[in-house]
């Protein structure tokens, strides 16, 4: 699905960059704007604007009601003798607000209802300790939300806790949004959080508690350590009460002073919606214009990459309501005739040329300095993140031809390929290697054996035949392929690209008798180099491993070489709250969604772990290198006899297995550093591979390619073949600052087919040598959607 930027009238402009919704939000605005001001709103170059649901009447309704019930209890406790520190009696009834009334409200069903944003009260106090005040502020939410939901509004924003300090709080005001959810059935959530509690951009805002007790004053004290993470901690509290649900939102305060980047990748996570900022954010710079800082401005182009852009929200920025009413006054009156209103009309265009505010232009500005998008940013990549695929099973499935063509959309991994046979091919010579081809009669035959198995379309058949007449190496190639549609495909290829050169197998690699050598009548013969593009995002997870176990008894020995040489699996703990909450609402259609390694184009995400002493962010798993020298499926088969493996009850470590691919089992432990507080949703998996490394001695660098984070740039720049894969939590898993995130993963095989088990605890340091266990996983397999041999 594509960007919702895409579909701004400016895209056209800027099409190459993303685009900048912006909208307006007035504090202090307690009426809906009218349809004139509005349109003047418009005008000014703001795209939405805010809405209050009620007005000061239904406040001072509301504040009344509160006054009233006091004098009540204090009237009632007076008639009991009760002094002021005995408690009343609970089972006394509260106060309930009164429904709506229009004098309450100025909001009403109208044709562009879908384009305000309604801004609940920010008077209400959800977390208030006082059992009346977050109760009657539970019915104002209520209220609103179910009134702005009839109407027909798509998203309500609500003002975040003032505080993180109280987790009962923040577990009653959790609760009370849970609630207004199910009332406004139909339209989004969206919670205004800061970044962080930044000294002096409180909200100071007339509250309940304070109205009705202004000698308490709007908040307390400000604390002189200003905890970073303490705001998010309480918007972590409020989407699992919500259960993240997909209704469920974030508009994000930037702060005058810039988090560091560990705070600014966690929010970039979360599910933004918005991003708020205030007057007070902006600068002037030396022509007196607002400007934004360049720490500001960094933050925004990140955050402005994301699939679905957050919409920029400019706070007590823009035109009050009464000089857009004193506007309206001097351009029309207020019962027009038909001809005084085509006469006003008139004039208006002709003197009045709409001029964008001062802060609007300056973020269109900004708009147009961002950086253009990259190869990495086009329109389809753009639209895989975060989609989750289950990953392909090749030796099950046939593949269409357009998912072959996907595949050989990236000329990054074909140009690797064909410079890993190039060098092998010009070393060979160098080596002085013998070929396959060789006989007696003709000891020194040039020719190389070449086999490209799961030849697909034949992109890796064209870059073996382009590569030997780059090195004037004479080679006899084989292309093998299990699909038959595919086959078909290869077959016309022959003729028309290659000139039949290259002999076509229609067999999977694993029941190949081996190459029959031209010239050589009936003889079958070794191959010399064999080109396989088996990995997946995982390295293994498409079973590479036991697919070149079947054809590698046909590699010439010792000099035979495998293409790729080797290949590694890596791990990452992240925090994905997005691919949490779609993963949760796919287990009602697939109860494994939740033990199934998906693969999926990572992007809204923070990686937990840091760089430590010994721990880095990104650890290997395991790895395979080829060709391997013992315990092969026919070394097996030789011991145990060919039909062992479909014997029950053998030696394998799986129950019910042999034990013949026991050899391709893999365990690792790793551990991860977490200086900061947070949560995890799963595993972010990544490979690299070694496709050709030098044998000549020569200290040449190996030809590799790579999808990890911190070296795909350096070895395979813009190589979009694969995505990583995902190893997900069915529960999010919360770990305190300062601790350390064990990871446990197995790869299990009972012969037939091949899955993953996985396992996450949280150890906590108490002391300089003494850790603690503070959390932990199910053990996660996916041996139910397991890769089938």
């Amino acid at each position: 699905m594509a960007s919702s930027g895409n579909l701004s009238p400016e895209s056209e402009s800027f099409e190459n960059r993303p685009v900048f919704y912006i909208g307006q939000h007035d504090p202090a605005r307690t009426e809906v704007l009218t349809d004139e001001q509005y349109g003047q709103l418009l005008d000014s170059g703001f795209r939405s604007v805010t809405a209050p649901i009620t007005n000061k009447h239904f406040f001072d309704r509301v504040v009344e009601l509160l006054r009233n019930h006091q004098k009540e209890r204090e009237q009632w406790s007076q008639e009991r003798g009760l002094t002021a520190t005995q408690q009343a009696n609970p089972s006394l009834p509260g106060p309930v607000v009164p429904t709506l009334t229009d004098k309450d409200t100025s909001l009403f069903p109208s044709n562009y209802i879908g384009s305000l944003a309604m801004y609940s009260s920010p008077w209400i106090d959800l977390c208030s300790p006082d059992p009346l005040i977050s109760s009657v502020s539970r019915q104002v939410l209520n209220l609103e939300a179910a009134y702005a939901n009839f109407c027909g509004a798509r998203t309500i924003i609500v003002p975040g806790p003032r505080q993180d300090d109280s987790s009962s709080g923040i577990a009653q005001y959790a609760r009370a949004i849970r609630e207004a959810m199910h009332v406004a059935n139909r339209a989004n959530v969206i919670i205004h959080m800061p970044m962080y509690r930044e000294p002096g951009l409180e909200e100071k805002v007339e509250t309940l508690a304070s109205t009705l007790a202004p000698k308490n004053g709007l908040e307390a004290g400000t604390k002189k350590e200003i905890d970073l993470f303490s705001a998010w901690d309480s918007w972590n509290t409020i989407r699992s009460v919500c259960n993240y649900s997909m209704r469920l939102f974030v508009a994000l305060r930037i702060p005058r002073r810039v988090p560091a980047k560990p705070l600014q990748e966690r929010w970039f996570a979360e599910p933004l919606h918005y991003l708020t900022i205030g007057n007070e954010i902006f600068q002037l710079n030396r022509a007196g214009h607002p400007s934004l800082s360049r720490h500001h401005q960094d933050l925004i182009n990140r955050y402005m990459r994301l699939r679905s852009v957050p919409w920029l929200i400019l706070e007590g920025v823009g035109p009050r309501p009464e000089e857009l009413g004193a506007l309206a006054n001097q351009t029309a009156s207020e019962f027009p005739t038909l001809a005084e209103a085509d006469q006003a009309l008139k004039e208006r265009r002709r003197s009045h040329t709409p001029a964008l505010h001062a802060h609007v232009g300056y973020m269109r500005y900004l708009e147009r300095q961002q950086p253009a998008f990259s190869a990495m940013e086009t329109p389809t990549l753009t639209n895989f993140q975060d989609w989750l695929q289950p990953p392909l099973q090749p030796l099950a499935d046939n593949l269409e031809s357009a998912t072959y063509e996907v595949f050989e959309g990236d000329p990054v991994k074909y140009d690797q390929y064909e410079k890993a046979i190039t060098e092998a091919m010009m070393e060979w010579g160098e080596l002085k290697k013998p070929t396959s081809t060789a006989t007696p009669e003709n000891p020194s035959s040039p020719e190389l054996v070449v086999t490209v198995a799961g030849a697909g379309r034949g992109p890796l058949v064209s870059r073996v035949l382009r590569a030997a007449e780059i090195t004037g190496t004479p080679i006899q190639i084989w292309a093998l392929e299990k699909n038959q549609d595919a086959y078909v495909y290869l077959l016309r290829k022959n003729k028309v690209e290659w000139g039949n050169k290259v002999t076509l197998v229609k067999t999977d690699m694993r029941g190949w008798e081996g190459p029959r050598l031209k010239g050589q009548q009936g003889v079958i013969g070794k191959v010399d180099i064999l080109v396989t593009e088996l990995l997946g995002s995982f390295g293994d997870n498409e079973l590479s491993p036991e697919c070149l176990d079947g054809i590698q008894q046909h590699l010439a020995r010792p000099h035979g070489m495998s293409i790729p040489h080797s290949y590694t699996a890596h791990l990452s703990p992240i925090s994905t709250p997005r691919l949490f909450a779609d993963i949760s609402s796919r287990v009602v259609g697939d109860p494994n969604a939740f033990e199934t390694p998906w693969v999926v184009r990572l992007f809204a995400l923070d990686y937990v772990a840091q760089k430590a002493p010994g721990r880095g962010r990104f650890q290997q798993a395991w790895e395979f290198v080829h060709p391997v020298e013992v315990a092969r499926a026919d070394d097996f088969a030789a011991v145990h006899g060919k039909a062992a493996k479909y014997v029950t009850g053998g030696v394998g470590s799986m129950a019910g297995a042999t034990g013949a691919n026991e050899h391709n089992a893999r365990h690792c432990h790793l551990t991860f550093a977490c200086p900061t507080r947070g949560v995890i949703h799963g595993l972010a998996g990544f490979f690299e591979s070694v496709l050709y490394a030098s044998q000549t001695g020569a200290g040449k660098e190996p030809v590799e390619i790579s999808i990890l984070p911190d070296q795909i740039d350096r070895k395979s720049k813009d190589m979009i073949s694969w995505f990583p894969i995902f190893f997900p939590l069915k529960k999010p898993l919360y770990f305190p600052q300062d601790t350390e995130l064990e990871v446990s993963m197995w790869r299990q095989t009972d012969d037939t087919k091949v899955w993953y088990e996985w396992l996450v605890e949280v150890y906590a340091w108490v002391g300089p040598n003494t850790r603690v266990k503070v959390g932990a996983t199910d053990l996660h397999s996916s041996r139910k959607v397991a890769c089938l041999m």
